[in-house]
């Protein structure tokens, strides 16, 4: 898929840093492949580290920032640990889940029947500002002075309140401890809402990642630990209403906002805040994304096996009870409203066959818009463009490197929806020496699991098969992302060379006369079309 302007720019960044850092981690730990992952682990970080603190902590005008100074200077080597850890992490996860937000977004993960996530992910972004800013009125220094009374200030130009209540913060005797037993209710029920919201926002995907590899987790938590004790969290001074603060460290993610608050009238930063939501809430439909049709089930050839439900990345397909008296207790059925046109459940069923006739090259599953007659009938067109030795032909990916058109090559929404089958029939027809499949980059597929699933599917893991009569040694897979088609164009070159190599293949039984025609056929529609 070619996309081009800003959104191009930024996803070819991301893919070249992404690049990096897989020399530095491994595709499999790549903390910008698992930021939604990393943001769960940030969570329950700061979630457990806020359980723990909360032993030490007193409530109270006074006992607030007395106990909070008790933690971290008397028990540094443990409870002011933990209080740095806790702000770091809070930190983090603001960063972590605005660079997630921007990475899907050059990506263009956002659209179309991926709308959900995206929608739901909005009300996340202001319930963790909402947790770390009453989180900083606990410590009840300088800083959560100058923020409470900045807040407070803001939230009385809404007149919604019966009574200011910004007044609490003019003089030391207006403020009693109850406030502070509000705050802390706010600061475990906020979180709580937080949780709730981050729940809603994974139900469309199916087996949602919510922790990161092992390794990534424990690098992540141990560079957090070294960082709280080098340079840990303190506070700045008590606060004192008595008097206005005059200078105060901000702590630029959670609290970038404060200082143009202070700058502008409150009119304009409610106008911005809401700008900016509304701006968001309508990025999916800004324009709204062409995907195909949702994929079709034709019951004559489905026996309810649900390779494709389990296959899904997106839950749009369940098994419900049979509705044509065939003889199967169940049969899949499709969501349209989930469907994103990925094919990959047509790559999963077992009726997925190009041996079959191209008049009867009907299968349990299929894309309307691009069925599997089609892409057979691509393959045999694509085949013609080969010649000589070492003929490598390639089933691309259309958000990867291999995305745009080329000799020999056939671009699909997603390499898993290739069945085996199809490696086979092309190997065993003699239409090509060998079959490159160019998936996106491994570290984080387009699909999500078009990587995963065709990989477990040539390693004979996971249905259906690569049949053991398929030669490994002919099948290559590239996994290269939208920055790295120099090392797709070495790979297939390298390819090439090695099939040119080998004997030619013992087994092909050459195309028929009826396949012949199609295949004429097929290369004809293929001219046209290009």
């Amino acid at each position: 898929m070619k996309t081009t302007g800003l959104r191009a720019t930024v996803r070819r960044g991301f893919d070249r840093a992404e690049r990096g850092l897989d020399r530095l981690f491994g595709a499999d730990w790549n903390p910008l492949a698992q930021l939604g992952p990393l943001g769960w682990l940030l969570f329950w970080i700061v979630a457990a580290s806020g359980i723990y603190l909360f032993i030490f902590f007193d409530t109270g005008v006074t006992a607030a920032y007395a106990s909070i100074e008790w933690l971290t200077v008397d028990h540094w080597w443990h409870a002011g640990l933990t209080r740095s850890l806790h702000r770091y992490a809070s930190d983090l996860m603001v960063l972590v889940m605005f660079v997630h937000m921007i990475r899907e977004w050059s990506f263009d993960r956002y659209r179309g029947k991926r709308w959900f996530s995206w929608i739901t992910g909005i009300p996340v972004i202001w319930f963790v500002y909402l947790s770390g800013i009453t989180g900083y009125w606990l410590v009840w220094d300088k800083l959560a002075q100058y923020v409470a009374t900045t807040s407070t200030e803001l939230l009385d130009t809404l007149g919604i309140f019966g009574e200011p209540i910004a007044r609490n913060f003019l003089a030391p005797e207006l403020l009693s401890s109850r406030f502070f037993t509000l705050m802390v209710f706010l600061h475990i029920a906020i979180p709580l809402l937080l949780l709730l919201l981050m729940w809603v926002h994974i139900q469309r995907i199916t087996d949602a990642r919510t922790s990161p590899p092992r390794g990534l987790t424990a690098i992540t938590l141990g560079a957090l630990v070294v960082g709280s004790y080098a340079i840990p969290a303190t506070s700045q001074g008590a606060a004192d209403l008595a008097t206005v603060p005059q200078s105060v460290g901000i702590d630029w993610f959670l609290l970038s906002l404060f200082p143009v608050i202070e700058s502008v009238p409150s009119g304009v930063v409610w106008a911005g805040v809401a700008i900016f939501t509304l701006v968001l809430i309508g990025m999916p439909w800004m324009p709204p994304r062409r995907e195909g049709g949702a994929a079709e089930v034709f019951l004559d050839h489905c026996n309810g096996c649900a390779r494709c439900v389990a296959d899904c990345p997106y839950a749009a397909i369940t098994l419900v009870p049979r509705t044509d008296g065939l003889p199967f207790t169940h049969q899949v059925e499709v969501n349209p409203a989930r469907c994103v046109a990925c094919g990959i459940c047509m790559g999963a069923c077992p009726s997925s066959s190009p041996f079959r006739r191209s008049g009867d090259l009907v299968t349990g599953i299929d894309l309307p818009d691009y069925p599997l007659a089609e892409l057979r009938a691509d393959v045999i067109a694509a085949a013609q463009d080969l010649e000589g030795k070492g003929r490598v032909l390639t089933l691309a990916c259309g958000h990867g490197a291999a995305a745009a058109p080329g000799k020999g090559r056939v671009v699909m929404p997603c390499v898993a929806m290739a069945p085996p089958s199809l490696i086979d029939f092309i190997i065993s027809r003699g239409l090509a020496d060998g079959v490159a499949v160019a998936g996106c980059s491994e570290r984080d597929c387009f699909n999500r699991y078009g990587f995963a699933w065709t990989e477990a599917r040539f390693a004979r893991e996971r249905d259906p098969f690569l049949r053991r009569r398929v030669p490994l040694e002919r099948v290559r897979t590239i996994w290269a992302g939208t920055s790295e088609r120099r090392r797709l164009a070495d790979e297939l070159g390298t390819f090439a060379q090695e099939l040119a190599a080998m004997p030619e293949f013992e087994n092909v039984r050459p195309l028929d006369e009826d396949e012949e025609t199609e295949m004429k056929a097929a290369a004809v529609k293929r001219r046209a079309g290009s």
